[in-house]
């Protein structure tokens, strides 16, 4: 009897995820499952620091498929590193080949009405501080607003929300254990700093990263939002294309500094967004100019007018300039951040333009 991929997926379909407690084709493991002339080869992907538990798994799944009418020898793989679901034969490569499975049952992210993307293609001009004073003034105007720091190499959103060392927890939601998100500011707040216990740093890979933030954006009990911002990870590589692929924001807001080196990077930010059919709301200049507090004279330290014209050239709308000013660091530093000032006007803008208020 020759090899059938249904009976293959049945007999997969009767071992047990030992993390969900469901089996594992329930729970997204098989990345793929091939078979040319007698000899099939599954991929599971699993978390690395479980590994551990996965290895009875994989023999058990190898089992499983030797059993099985057709098969000449199997082989299964444990995998970090998911590349596109293939069941059949050559692995298909449509849209991000690392894009991550949903889990089945209740979506976290399943009552968020809109989701905006704050994002910079170079790091250290601001943007985290940007995406939550922004997350913050939306939230003052009445909207049910959330914040996920997707920045999983350098995530700011627990110091800058002043939750520096909280831990998340998890609770029961509709048959699916879910991550709670924190509340502070008037915002919900998720963070990959809200799920690790010290300071160390985070060596992941792009398609690890990929995973992780999706996670946290369908595995957090999210509720009712009108608008989830997202604090992009700075860059432009595969890992943020990717991400704007799976999570396909309405629209996007580009972050940079007065300095030509920052705008040379932010126009490869917008034309990132412009691959994967993503609208780039406008250009925000952070660090515009900064007021000498002893004589009241301005300085542009950065460089002067560069953002607008630049915003002018791509024919994108130029939001507003953030001022270098030192209550906004030392309240970024204190975990206070008060979406006041500009940081008003900038949020009406943006809601207007993703069609919120």
């Amino acid at each position: 009897m020759p090899f059938s991929q249904d009976l293959a997926l049945a007999a997969l379909a009767k071992i047990k995820d030992p993390l969900t407690g469901g089996d594992i084709i329930a729970a997204g493991r098989l990345a793929s499952l091939t078979e040319e002339v007698g000899i099939v080869q599954a991929v599971l992907q699993i978390p690395p620091p479980e590994a551990d538990a996965f290895f009875p798994v994989r023999d058990a799944a190898q089992a499983a498929l030797a059993e099985l009418d057709g098969v000449a020898k199997a082989s299964v793989i444990l995998s970090a590193h998911k590349g596109g679901p293939t069941v059949g034969g050559a692995p298909k490569r449509k849209g991000n080949p690392h894009q991550p499975r949903r889990p089945e049952g209740y979506q976290g992210d399943s009552n968020i009405k809109k989701i905006i993307a704050v994002s910079s293609a170079k790091g250290g001009v601001g943007k985290s501080t940007v995406a939550v004073n922004l997350a913050v003034a939306m939230a003052k105007s009445g909207l049910a607003v959330g914040l996920l720091d997707a920045d999983i190499h350098g995530p700011s959103a627990p110091m800058l929300l002043g939750l520096s060392g909280e831990i998340a927890t998890t609770r029961e939601v509709e048959g699916r254990r879910l991550i709670v998100p924190f509340e502070a500011h008037g915002i919900k707040a998720m963070s990959i700093g809200f799920l690790t216990k010290d300071d160390g740093p985070i060596v992941w890979r792009g398609p690890m990263v990929q995973g992780a933030i999706s996670r946290m954006l369908w595995d957090v009990d999210w509720a009712e939002l009108d608008v989830l911002i997202i604090d992009m990870p700075p860059g432009t590589g595969d890992a943020q294309l990717g991400l704007a692929q799976d999570i396909k924001p309405v629209g996007a807001v580009i972050v940079s500094t007065p300095q030509d080196l920052a705008l040379l990077d932010a126009r490869k930010g917008v034309a990132m967004f412009g691959k994967v059919d993503i609208p780039v709301f406008g250009l925000i200049e952070n660090m515009a100019v900064f007021t000498c507090p002893d004589c009241g004279s301005e300085h542009h330290i950065f460089g002067e007018g560069g953002a607008k014209r630049d915003a002018e050239k791509l024919g994108i709308d130029y939001l507003g300039a953030i001022p270098l000013q030192m209550q906004l660091r030392e309240d970024s530093d204190a975990g206070r951040p008060s979406g006041e000032g500009v940081f008003i006007k900038i949020a009406a803008q943006v809601g207007e333009l993703a069609g919120i208020n």
